[in-house]
């Protein structure tokens, strides 16, 4: 079957679209994919892991077209964080 894993950095994002067995599971698609050499500050024990933006166990079974999603550690609190709105950055006034 074919599944996607997503994993984004600030200045990267990576889509790899895999063929994994009927009994893949969340880790097996994450370790097939390649992305843990691409990335080597992935740490399956630390960061969260999701499919379709939900989060999931790393033994969880995954359905044909699943999307595997990799997350990252939030570097910035986003209540502290100010809103941008539309037209705040334009310097055509």
């Amino acid at each position: 079957m074919q599944i996607a894993v997503a994993y984004s950095e600030p200045a990267q994002q990576v889509w790899l679209r895999i063929d994994v067995p009927e009994d893949c599971t969340v880790q097996d698609a994450i370790e097939r994919s390649g992305i843990l050499r691409q990335f080597p500050e992935i740490d399956l024990a630390a960061n969260k892991v999701g499919v379709f933006g939900k989060l999931a166990k790393l033994d969880a079974g995954l359905k044909p077209g699943d999307r595997v999603e990799i997350y990252r550690a939030i570097i910035a609190d986003p209540a502290t964080v100010p809103r941008r709105r539309i037209g705040d950055d334009d310097d055509d006034d």
